[in-house]
């Protein structure tokens, strides 16, 4: 666990994003469904409305980031498909994985509730890592990927401010809540981050036996 922050940064300040019309295509977990996140992620953005400087995830989009998988021009529609048709034969195999959201993680770009137990995940991750490197040739294969620490993102930080208000407003944890996630979402997501332009694809299911 990385050490709390003492200021927050903009985090576009210096990012490059994708232009309009521009898009990049992702793996997500899509959680905005799922009341008991709603739950907890807008009871944790009342807490912090307050602060300027913050944009908040919508509900509609809580996310959990599995993988960037590429440009929209690279990953044409052809390859997207064929990336949720390999993925939907692998996550076949996979039961649905049951998660805890409470802890509260600070970044100086963004405030997030971390995933418990991060290698509950572990095996999705691997899945859509081998099915895009294998379809487009980008990205890395599951055995040449570093450590993932899967979470969801309540609030982007857009300005620099002393990170220890928030921190106090906020604390370190939440009421906890089990989630059962069942489906991994293929996401063009259109121009800039803020615009949340999402272009959901299609699914891949987790099944189990």
């Amino acid at each position: 666990m990385s050490p709390l922050p003492t200021q927050m940064v903009n985090r576009w300040q210096n990012r490059k994003e994708p232009g309009p019309g521009q898009g990049t295509v992702y793996w997500h977990i899509l959680v905005g469904d799922h009341p008991e996140v709603r739950e907890l992620a807008q009871a944790a953005q009342k807490r912090l409305a307050e602060f300027r400087g913050l944009h908040m995830t919508p509900a509609e989009w809580l996310h959990i980031t599995v993988l960037v998988a590429g440009p929209d021009d690279e990953i044409t529609d052809d390859r997207q498909r064929e990336m949720l048709a390999a993925a939907s034969s692998i996550l076949a195999d996979i039961p649905p994985v049951t998660i805890t959201l409470g802890r509260v993680f600070y970044h100086p770009e963004a405030i997030a509730l971390i995933a418990h137990p991060a290698d509950a995940l572990a095996k999705v991750r691997e899945a859509v890592q081998e099915v895009t490197h294998k379809v487009t040739g980008r990205g890395e294969s599951s055995k040449q990927s570093s450590s993932w620490s899967p979470h969801v993102t309540i609030a982007y930080s857009e300005a620099e401010q002393p990170a220890q208000p928030l921190i106090s407003a906020l604390g370190r944890e939440l009421p906890s809540r089990e989630v059962t996630l069942s489906a991994v979402s293929l996401v063009v997501q259109r121009g800039k981050e803020r615009l949340w332009d999402w272009h959901p694809v299609g699914q891949a299911r987790l099944v189990g036996g």
